[in-house]
């Protein structure tokens, strides 16, 4: 695909559509996979996103805010259930109502809360009520009886769904994902003992479900950065990788000049780049305000006529200079790939994260506004 743009960003939709089929198919059979859409689909386009994956039967998307789901509702995307996972605030409380909103609620309080404004709604909200087993985050610490006497004074808020977070499903030298999953397990057979049986329960996100840790498994798993093709990495011994996805998303600039500068010119704001010899560069109309992010000065790389390009000096706002000593057929206007595949070479989320030494899901999210999005 190309694009009279200065910067885009190419989606497979399609290939979205295929990475949560292979989620559905390692996770329990009759269990739903709610695909996490937060933070614009990891950088990937919300809405578009969400479109194609309610018509590929997702049931249930994931925000974070109460924002973000009304401007799913908005968008009438067509999936008949949301799920708020960062937290609201109490004025939002009617929002969740009138937008069809089902909040994860982090404190016995905050069911109040719900109870209230459902009590002024004359109808029931639903609420998926999450455990802080172990990560220190959001979610309610109390014991079960404390759980349980607050279901009891809180009628009109209905309990559809146990949650926890796991903070280290992808560390295999860790107890902690067992610890974890300990606590939910104990808090759960509580309230089941109690006659309070929820609906639906989920613990495994990517980390657990793509390795195969069947004791997080419930009947619901969260899909977060594995629908957009990619698996977190691992630690200590961990069994064999379950699940095959593929990255959605090609990340291409356009070079806005192509000049030959001699041996011992400096490159970029403070000239931290100097030519050892004479050499071909290049300058993509990409930088930190788009997402090119300013600590792969002198460190990252582009794909420039299907080999890696250096990034030379420092990433500036709005333009990024790159070695294209080996181009010599490149010209003003052609395209060079910051993220995803060209004649045979490849750079990723993860290669790009690993340069510049943070996490692919930053990378992904960090894709600026300014980047056209384009779907295929």
């Amino acid at each position: 695909m190309s694009s009279p743009f200065r910067t885009y960003a190419a989606i497979s939709l399609p290939r979205i559509v295929s990475n949560f089929q292979s989620i559905k198919a390692v996770a329990e059979p009759g269990s739903q996979v709610a695909a996490v859409v937060k933070a614009n689909a990891y950088g990937h386009g919300m809405i578009e996103v969400s479109r194609a994956l309610a018509s590929a039967g997702a049931r249930w998307l994931c925000v974070s805010s109460v924002e973000e789901g009304i401007a799913l509702r908005e968008a009438a995307v067509a999936a008949p259930r949301i799920l708020v996972m960062g937290g609201y605030f109490s004025y939002e409380a009617e929002a969740l109502a009138a937008f069809q909103l089902t909040p994860a609620v982090h404190s016995l309080e905050q069911i109040r809360e719900l109870d209230s404004a459902a009590r002024l709604a004359g109808s029931p909200i639903a609420y998926h009520l999450k455990i802080d087993s172990g990560m220190g985050r959001l979610g309610t610490r109390a014991e079960a009886s404390e759980i349980l006497a607050t279901i009891a004074e809180t009628p009109h808020a209905s309990l559809e769904g146990l949650l926890t977070h796991l903070a280290s499903p992808s560390d295999f030298s860790s107890t902690q994902t067992a610890e974890q999953t300990a606590r939910f397990r104990e808090i759960l057979d509580a309230l089941c003992d109690a006659g309070v049986k929820p609906r639906y329960l989920h613990a495994a996100s990517t980390g657990a479900f793509a390795h195969g840790r069947a004791e997080t498994f419930c009947n619901m798993v969260r899909a977060g950065i594995s629908l957009y093709g990619y698996v977190p990495r691992t630690r200590g011994a961990a069994p064999p990788q379950h699940l095959a996805v593929k990255p959605a998303l090609t990340w291409k600039a356009r070079l806005v000049t192509v000049k030959e500068i001699p041996e011992g010119a400096l490159v970029g704001y403070g000239g931290t780049f100097r030519a050892p010899r004479p050499m071909r560069i290049g300058v993509a109309g990409a930088g930190y305000a788009d997402g090119v992010m300013r600590s792969l000065s002198n460190r990252g790389r582009m794909l420039a006529a299907g080999r890696p390009a250096p990034i030379l000096g420092a990433v500036s706002m709005d333009l990024t200079t790159i070695d294209l000593t080996h181009a010599t057929a490149l010209r003003p206007g052609d395209e060079v790939t910051l993220l995803g595949e060209e004649g045979g070479a490849r750079i990723d989320a993860q290669d790009i994260a690993d340069d510049a030494g943070t996490i692919p899901y930053e990378i992904l999210c960090g894709i600026g506004a300014r980047v056209h999005r384009l779907y295929t």
